[in-house]
């Protein structure tokens, strides 16, 4: 008999919901919105003049607030009573994954296939991204300045790898890969290949006129579901986990703690914000990314709108706190000596604490504690994680925020195997374990 599952299926079920919902960061952040609208939070634009109703929760219920930006959103709900130096506690994600991202001239072909160029983007697994059936997802900008999401979720394209007849050597010698040469996907069959033919496609599947596109921003994806696997169903495996596992936890975390102050006293000794940005995989640097000023022009604006000054943003953000959730690694059963010998972090373990000394995270002692108190108060069993001494150290957003805006930061996130994979293993416990861990940190 199976044993008993540990973990919220409802939560965990909603979160492969997600995974499947958003194959591009701009898919990521309208699921993100749609759910925090149906939490009672609104839009508010940053072309218009902010005031206290703007920033925070109105008398009418109205709930938290958000700003979508591009493939980024930054979220918050301001509890009645917040003095306008009230400290802010934040939740710190990414909503891009390593993928295949079409070129601007995105035709080509030869030897009567039609093919898509693609560029590589940020750090894939390349192997992981062959013989798959793949789709394409994004958005599409239109004449007329507005923009579309596009997904195409069906059997469109794919890598094909070499046969092995041709590559005698391969399961010997390792397996190569040219990203220029060997990683464009096939998508049909022509010895006409015209420029223009994928957009053209692109606007008949989306009911738009012809020449109505004028730019785009498009991606690849596996459009395999995700799945439990294991013989207790104990796993889980999909695709973009880094990061959008922990942009779902956070987004459950922070409805649930704007729903329980809004239906109880109101209060709350700091204003949690969810932060999600664009473009973690390749260093942050944009205007919706961490090295950004997005998160930064969002958090004064709310300090501000609520007649605050400047000595005001200066100690809510001297009070602040952030936590920058994204995936680490488990140890992997076939490769133990890759990681640190004491330090062997395990799925449905619960979720890590990052440390590295060389602030590749930003983690220090205190963030620890703040890390630990909330894990204890919510009942979740956390596990350390650092790289093993002879092998560089990833990154996160973490150090950039705290050296961007001051706010001391802690690195923290789950655990899981196959990381820049097409598609990724966590454990089914953790999502969960982290959405309860973070609720107890944005109520401080």
């Amino acid at each position: 008999m199976s044993a008993p599952h540990r973990f919220d299926r409802g939560h965990t079920d909603d979160l492969m919901s997600f995974l499947a919902a958003s194959p591009s960061p701009y898919h990521a952040v309208a699921n993100t919105a749609e759910r925090l609208e149906k939490a009672g939070f609104r839009q508010v634009a940053e072309t218009d003049a902010w005031d206290a109703e703007t920033s925070a929760a109105s008398a009418a219920g109205s709930g938290g607030k958000y700003v979508l930006r591009g493939g980024a959103i930054v979220a918050w709900y301001v509890p009645e009573g917040a003095a306008p130096h009230t400290p802010f506690r934040i939740v710190g994600a990414h909503t891009d994954s390593p993928n295949l991202r079409v070129k601007p001239v995105p035709d080509l072909g030869g030897h009567g296939w039609r093919q898509v160029a693609v560029e590589i983007y940020g750090g894939p697994l390349l192997n992981s991204w062959l013989d798959r059936d793949l789709g394409l997802a994004g958005r599409l900008a239109l004449r007329d300045g507005t923009s579309r999401l596009v997904n195409i979720d069906r059997p469109l394209m794919r890598v094909p790898q070499l046969a092995i007849h041709l590559d005698r050597a391969v399961n010997t010698d390792g397996l190569k890969l040219d990203k220029q040469r060997h990683m464009q996907p096939i998508w049909g069959m022509s010895d006409d290949v015209r420029e223009g033919d994928l957009i053209a496609f692109l606007e008949q599947e989306s009911g738009l006129p012809a020449g109505e596109v004028t730019g785009w921003d498009l991606m690849v994806h596996s459009i395999e579901p995700p799945a439990y696997l294991g013989r207790d169903r104990e796993l889980v495996a999909g695709p973009r986990m880094d990061n959008l596992l922990s942009v779902h936890a956070a987004t459950a975390a922070l409805a649930s703690v704007a729903a329980s102050a809004a239906t109880g006293d109101g209060t709350l000794p700091y204003i949690p914000v969810l932060a999600a940005f664009d473009h973690e995989e390749n260093g942050s640097q944009s205007d919706t990314g961490a090295d950004g000023p997005l998160l930064g022009g969002v958090l004064e604006r709310s300090v501000f709108a609520r007649g605050g000054s400047y000595e005001d943003r200066a100690r809510a953000f001297a009070g602040a706190v952030c936590l920058s959730s994204d995936t680490g690694h488990a140890v992997h059963p076939n490769y133990a000596e890759r990681h640190d010998p004491t330090h062997h972090p395990r799925v449905n373990g619960g979720p890590i604490l990052k440390v590295n000394v060389n602030n590749r995270y930003a983690t220090d002692g205190s963030g620890r504690a703040v890390w630990a108190a909330a894990c204890e108060k919510a009942g979740v069993p956390f596990q350390n994680f650092v790289s093993n001494n002879s092998m560089p150290c990833g990154t996160t957003i973490g150090p950039i925020t705290a050296a961007r805006h001051g706010i001391k930061t802690v690195d923290i996130g789950v655990p899981i195997l196959s990381m820049h994979s097409a598609r990724e293993l966590c454990g089914a416990d953790d999502p969960h374990l982290l959405a309860n861990a973070l609720v107890a940190f944005l109520e401080g």
